[in-house]
C-alpha cells in the first residue's frame, strides 16, 4: 500500500457508519502573566515587533532562565480545575527542534514529570448529554516567535518570498493540556471536539488565568484524529491538525478528517501520520509535515533549572480559592432564572450568560434580561457582525432600561428607540429618554383630548362598544397612540376611552 494522495472524500454519514473515529486534543493556552516564563520580558499583546525580549527569551548564550512563580501557581489552578494529580515535585526539560521562531534552538518544557496528571473533565454537549474526557497530562512550557511569511498567496513558508520573526512571543508562558484517547464518541465526535474545546475555555475565563481568547491565538487546539474498523480493533495512525483557533473550526476540521481518511482507507492507502493545516477559506485540511515521535525531540533534563516542588499546603491553598467551575454555575443559574433547557443552551451559545448575569444583578427580572440580550441586541449583533459583549451597551444600562418601563415612564416601543440612542452613543436611557422627549404621555387632559378627537373621528364605536362589542376600543386606542407618537400609556388610555363611553 502507499501514502495517500486522493483527495475524494467519503459521505460523513457513511464514514460514521463504518469506520470509528478516535481523538486526541491538545490545548495550549496562554497565561495571563505580567512577565514571561523564564525572564521578566513584559507580556502584552499587539506591541512593536521585538520589543519584548530578554537575552533569555532570545536565547543568547550565558543567559540563565528564572521560573515564573505566577505561571507555577495558574498551572496548577488549571490542574486542580481538571480534576488532576498535582505533582509532589516536576521538573523542566528541554525538547529539541530547529525553526527560525525558536531562538534557542530548543523549547523549555515538561516532558516525563508535569505538574498535573490524571485527570478528567465532563462535557456537556448541546442536547443536555453529558460526554467525559480523561486528561493523560497538563503541564508548564514557553511559546514559540512568531513567523511571517511575505509574498506568498497563502501566508504559508510555501511561495513566500521571505519571512519575518517576531520574538515577542517567545518565552511567553503556557499550559498544553493533552487529552487519553477519546473514544465512543462516534459520530458525535466533532461536536465532542469543539465541546471540550469550548468547555476548557470557558474554565480558563472562570479560573482568570487567561484572556482565553482564541482570535488571539491566546488558545490553541491541535486536533488529532485517526480511525479504525470497529470500537474493538486496535488504535489506526493519527494526523495532527495544528493550531485550529475557533470552535467552529475545531468541529469543521474533525468532520473534514474524517471523511478524508475514510477515502483514503477505502482506497487502499495508508494515512500518513503527519501534521495537518486546516484552511477556514475552503474548509479542508492539506498535509504539513511528517508527524515527529517523543524520541525525535530528544528530550533531556533542564539542567539550568531546578526542580519545581509545590507544597501541599500551598496546593491546598490554591484548591480552595477555586471559583465555581462553568458547568456547575450554569446549572445553578439556569435553576435560578427557570429557563428551559433549550433556552439555556441559547443563552450560552450567543454568549449572553455573563451579560444576563450582570443585568440580573442591576434588578432585572431573569425574562426581562433574556428578553433584551437574547432579542433585540442578538438581532443588532448579528447585524453588525459583532459580539454581543462588543455591543456599545452594558448590563447595567439594560437594567436601566427596564426599570424605565416598570416605573411607567417609557413602553416597550419607546423602549426600542431609547436602545437605539444607547447604541448611538447618546448616554444613558434616562438620558436618551429626557434628550429625545420620549416619556410616556400621561397626563390625563393630554389624553382625553386626543381620546375625544378619535372618538369624534370614529362615531359608531361609542354604540357599538355600549351593545357589548369591545373590539372597536383597539382601534380608538390605536389612532391615540398615532396622535402621541406612540408614547401614551394604553392601559391610561384605555380606561379614559371606557370612561368617555360610559362603560
Amino acid at each position: 500500500m502507499t501514502a495517500a494522495t486522493t483527495t475524494d472524500l467519503v459521505a460523513y454519514d457513511d464514514a460514521v457508519r463504518r469506520y470509528d473515529p478516535v481523538l486526541g486534543i491538545e490545548v495550549h493556552v496562554e497565561l495571563g502573566t505580567r512577565t514571561k516564563m523564564f525572564c521578566a520580558a513584559e507580556v502584552e499583546f499587539g506591541g512593536e515587533p521585538n520589543t519584548q525580549t530578554t537575552p533569555v527569551s532570545m536565547g543568547l548564550p550565558g543567559a540563565l532562565p528564572v521560573v515564573n512563580g505566577k505561571a507555577v501557581e495558574y498551572a496548577i489552578r488549571i490542574g486542580l480545575a481538571l480534576n488532576c494529580r498535582i505533582a509532589e515535585s516536576c521538573r523542566f526539560a528541554r525538547k529539541n527542534y530547529f525553526y527560525p521562531d525558536v531562538p534557542k534552538n530548543f523549547q523549555t518544557s515538561q516532558y516525563d514529570e508535569p505538574i498535573a496528571y490524571d485527570g478528567w473533565i465532563d462535557v456537556e454537549l448541546e442536547d443536555g448529554e453529558v460526554f467525559r474526557v480523561e486528561i493523560e497530562r497538563a503541564h508548564m512550557e514557553e511559546d514559540a516567535g512568531k513567523n511571517t511569511h511575505v509574498g506568498g498567496s497563502t501566508g504559508r513558508i510555501h511561495g513566500a518570498e521571505y519571512s519575518l520573526v517576531d520574538y515577542n512571543r517567545a518565552g511567553i508562558p503556557l499550559v498544553e493540556i493533552v487529552t487519553r484517547p477519546i473514544e465512543g464518541a462516534g459520530e458525535r465526535a466533532p461536536e465532542v471536539a469543539r465541546a471540550y474545546v469550548q468547555t476548557l475555555r470557558d474554565i480558563f475565563r472562570a479560573l482568570d488565568v487567561s484572556e482565553a481568547r482564541m482570535e488571539r491565538g491566546n488558545v490553541r487546539a491541535d486536533v488529532n484524529l485517526s480511525l479504525r474498523p470497529t470500537p474493538e480493533s486496535p488504535l489506526g495512525t493519527r494526523t495532527e491538525t495544528k493550531n485550529v483557533n475557533s470552535f467552529r473550526s475545531v468541529e469543521r476540521s474533525v468532520r473534514y478528517e474524517i471523511s478524508r481518511q475514510a477515502a483514503v482507507l477505502d482506497a487502499g492507502d495508508i494515512v500518513v501520520q503527519e501534521t495537518r493545516h486546516w484552511h477556514e477559506d475552503t474548509g479542508i485540511t492539506t498535509s504539513g509535515r511528517v508527524k515527529s515521535d517523543a524520541e525525535d525531540y530528544r528530550y533531556f533534563p533542564e539542567p539550568d533549572l531546578v526542580p519545581v516542588a509545590p507544597s501541599r499546603d500551598w496546593i491546598e491553598e490554591i484548591r480552595s480559592s477555586l471559583p465555581e467551575m462553568p458547568v456547575a454555575r450554569r446549572r445553578r443559574l439556569q435553576g435560578e432564572w427557570g429557563y428551559a433547557d433549550a433556552e439555556m443552551r441559547d443563552v450560552v451559545n450567543a454568549g449572553a450568560l455573563d451579560l444576563i448575569e450582570a443585568t440580573v444583578a442591576g434588578g432585572t427580572t431573569p425574562a426581562g434580561a433574556r428578553k433584551w440580550w437574547m432579542g433585540e441586541l442578538a438581532r443588532r449583533a448579528k447585524q453588525d457582525e459583532v459580539s454581543l459583549e462588543s455591543l456599545s451597551v452594558t448590563p447595567a444600562q439594560i437594567a436601566e432600561l427596564e426599570q424605565l418601563i416598570a416605573d411607567g415612564k417609557i413602553n416597550d416601543k419607546l423602549a426600542r428607540q431609547v436602545l437605539e440612542g444607547v447604541l448611538a452613543g447618546e448616554g444613558d436611557p434616562g438620558a436618551v429618554v429626557d434628550a429625545r422627549g420620549l416619556a410616556v404621555v400621561s397626563d390625563d387632559g393630554a389624553l382625553l383630548a386626543a381620546v375625544d378627537e378619535a372618538l369624534a373621528a370614529q362615531p359608531d364605536v361609542a354604540e357599538k362598544v355600549r351593545g357589548g362589542n369591545q373590539g372597536p376600543v383597539g382601534a380608538i386606542i390605536g389612532a391615540v397612540m398615532k396622535t402621541t407618537k406612540g408614547q401614551a400609556d394604553a392601559k391610561r388610555v384605555r380606561e379614559l376611552i371606557l370612561e368617555r363611553i360610559g362603560q
